[in-house]
């Protein structure tokens, strides 16, 4: 690698979007990628590194999970859910844009193939196999594009790969997998579905809200509203939007913390929030003033005092504040992903860390009018194994998406939430 990569909070970017709008406006950005816009995007990081100079000192660039594969196989590839999410690729023909690139500055040869979730990446490089004790395969090292010198990239590691394959075979070794690495993708298919008129949550540092379609929806509507079409598996499209998430509370529960010496209990802290009955002001969750690390609360407190509301002042009314901003976005999203896609919601499905929490769950419930379902919690490593193990044959190597999820559904029960009236 070139360098460490950066975090995607890091603020680099900040010059980068405005010198890629100077190149191509948001309105022909979105309508070539259908990619919402968020100032960490891939093609903004990219930017960056073009205007510090890394970019031409590199012979390729990998996300993450990339990455990761490249060091235990040797081959370079691209999986394609999170190539989605680089705003460089074309949504309806899943490859990447070269006109973009070129307008952009960006060398073709600077990206890697596709590939599918469920495609095997290659075997494990003899080093690795060595040290982990792994069965050896056959012929030595795996073939592929080999990017020395490649430039890793910040990217979702969630579902990063798997190993797959025999452990009793010396010929056949361990073979890597590439499934839906982009954390969400590996997500949506352990969401345990028995209706298509479902919504998602992805619910954890981020709170990813959307439907999935057959095909993008690309229009003007859906980018004033700021909805993105990202990679599925199995060619699914992820109509979702990108809302605040459980971070807003992790980072106030930070602040609490240093600020009194003393650890703060969750649990303890999400019942005096429930318990709190006097009416608590709501806040944009959307706005990007809370997107960096640091003092939450303050930010929040700010937020309501400049706009003439009364601010929180307990850490339960903060967090009664948060989780009810939360299903205020969250029922907002909803009714938009309906209208701009034409679906049809009936239920709404929360996966992830989020859907442990009762009473956003609960909240959810209650200002969408619809019912909330929840769990499994860990979706993304449920649906990660579920993709190996169909590429190895142990679920059928042709079952289907909805198969892979009637199995979640009859072995993670979710709890179900009912709107109050």
């Amino acid at each position: 690698m070139l360098g460490v990569p950066y975090h995607y909070r890091d603020d680099r970017t900040s010059a980068a979007v405005a010198d890629v709008h100077e190149r191509i406006s948001a309105e022909e950005l979105y309508r070539r990628t259908g990619l919402q816009h968020l100032p960490f995007n891939t093609v903004f990081q990219l930017a960056a590194d073009r205007a510090s100079g890394d970019l031409a000192l590199a012979d390729g660039a990998l996300l993450i999970p990339d990455l990761i594969g490249y060091w235990l196989t040797g081959v370079g590839a691209a999986e394609i859910t999170n190539a989605s999410t680089t705003g460089l690729l074309n949504p309806s023909t899943r490859a990447w844009d070269a006109e973009l690139l070129h307008l952009l500055g960006i060398a073709p040869a600077l990206l890697p193939p596709l590939i599918e979730p469920g495609n095997v990446l290659g075997g494990l490089l003899p080093d690795v196999a060595e040290a982990l004790g792994a069965p050896r395969r056959n012929g030595g090292r795996a073939s592929g594009l080999g990017l020395a010198g490649g430039l890793g990239l910040a990217g979702g590691l969630g579902g990063a790969g798997g190993l797959g394959g025999g452990t009793g075979s010396r010929g056949r070794g361990l073979s890597v997998v590439a499934v839906g690495s982009h954390d969400t993708a590996s997500a949506v298919v352990a969401v345990p579905v028995t209706s298509d008129e479902f919504a998602y949550i992805s619910s954890g540092t981020w709170s990813l809200v959307g439907v999935e379609l057959e095909q993008p929806v690309i229009s003007e509507a859906g980018r004033a509203a700021n909805f993105t079409n990202e990679g599925g598996v199995d060619g699914r499209v992820r109509f979702l939007k990108n809302v605040s998430g459980l971070w807003l509370l992790s980072e106030s529960v930070r602040t609490w913390e240093r600020e009194s010496g003393a650890a703060i209990d969750l649990t303890v802290l999400l019942a005096q929030a429930a318990a709190v009955t006097a009416p608590v002001s709501e806040f944009d969750a959307a706005d990007e003033r809370f997107i960096a690390p640091g003092d939450m609360p303050a930010r929040i407190a700010a937020w309501c005092v400049e706009r003439g509301l009364a601010a929180p002042q307990t850490p339960a009314e903060f967090t009664r504040s948060i989780l009810q901003s939360l299903a205020a976005a969250y029922a907002t999203t909803i009714e938009q992903a309906a209208e701009l896609s034409g679906s049809s919601i009936r239920v709404i499905h929360i996966v992830g860390g989020g859907s442990q929490n009762g009473l956003l769950c609960q909240l959810t419930a209650d200002r969408t009018g619809r019912t909330v379902l929840a769990g499994p919690v860990e979706a993304t490593a449920i649906g990660n194994v579920l993709v190996q193990a169909r590429a190895a044959g142990f679920v059928g190597a042709d079952a289907s998406l909805e198969s892979l999820r009637a199995l979640v559904a009859t072995t993670f029960a979710p709890v179900r939430y009912e709107p109050r009236r």
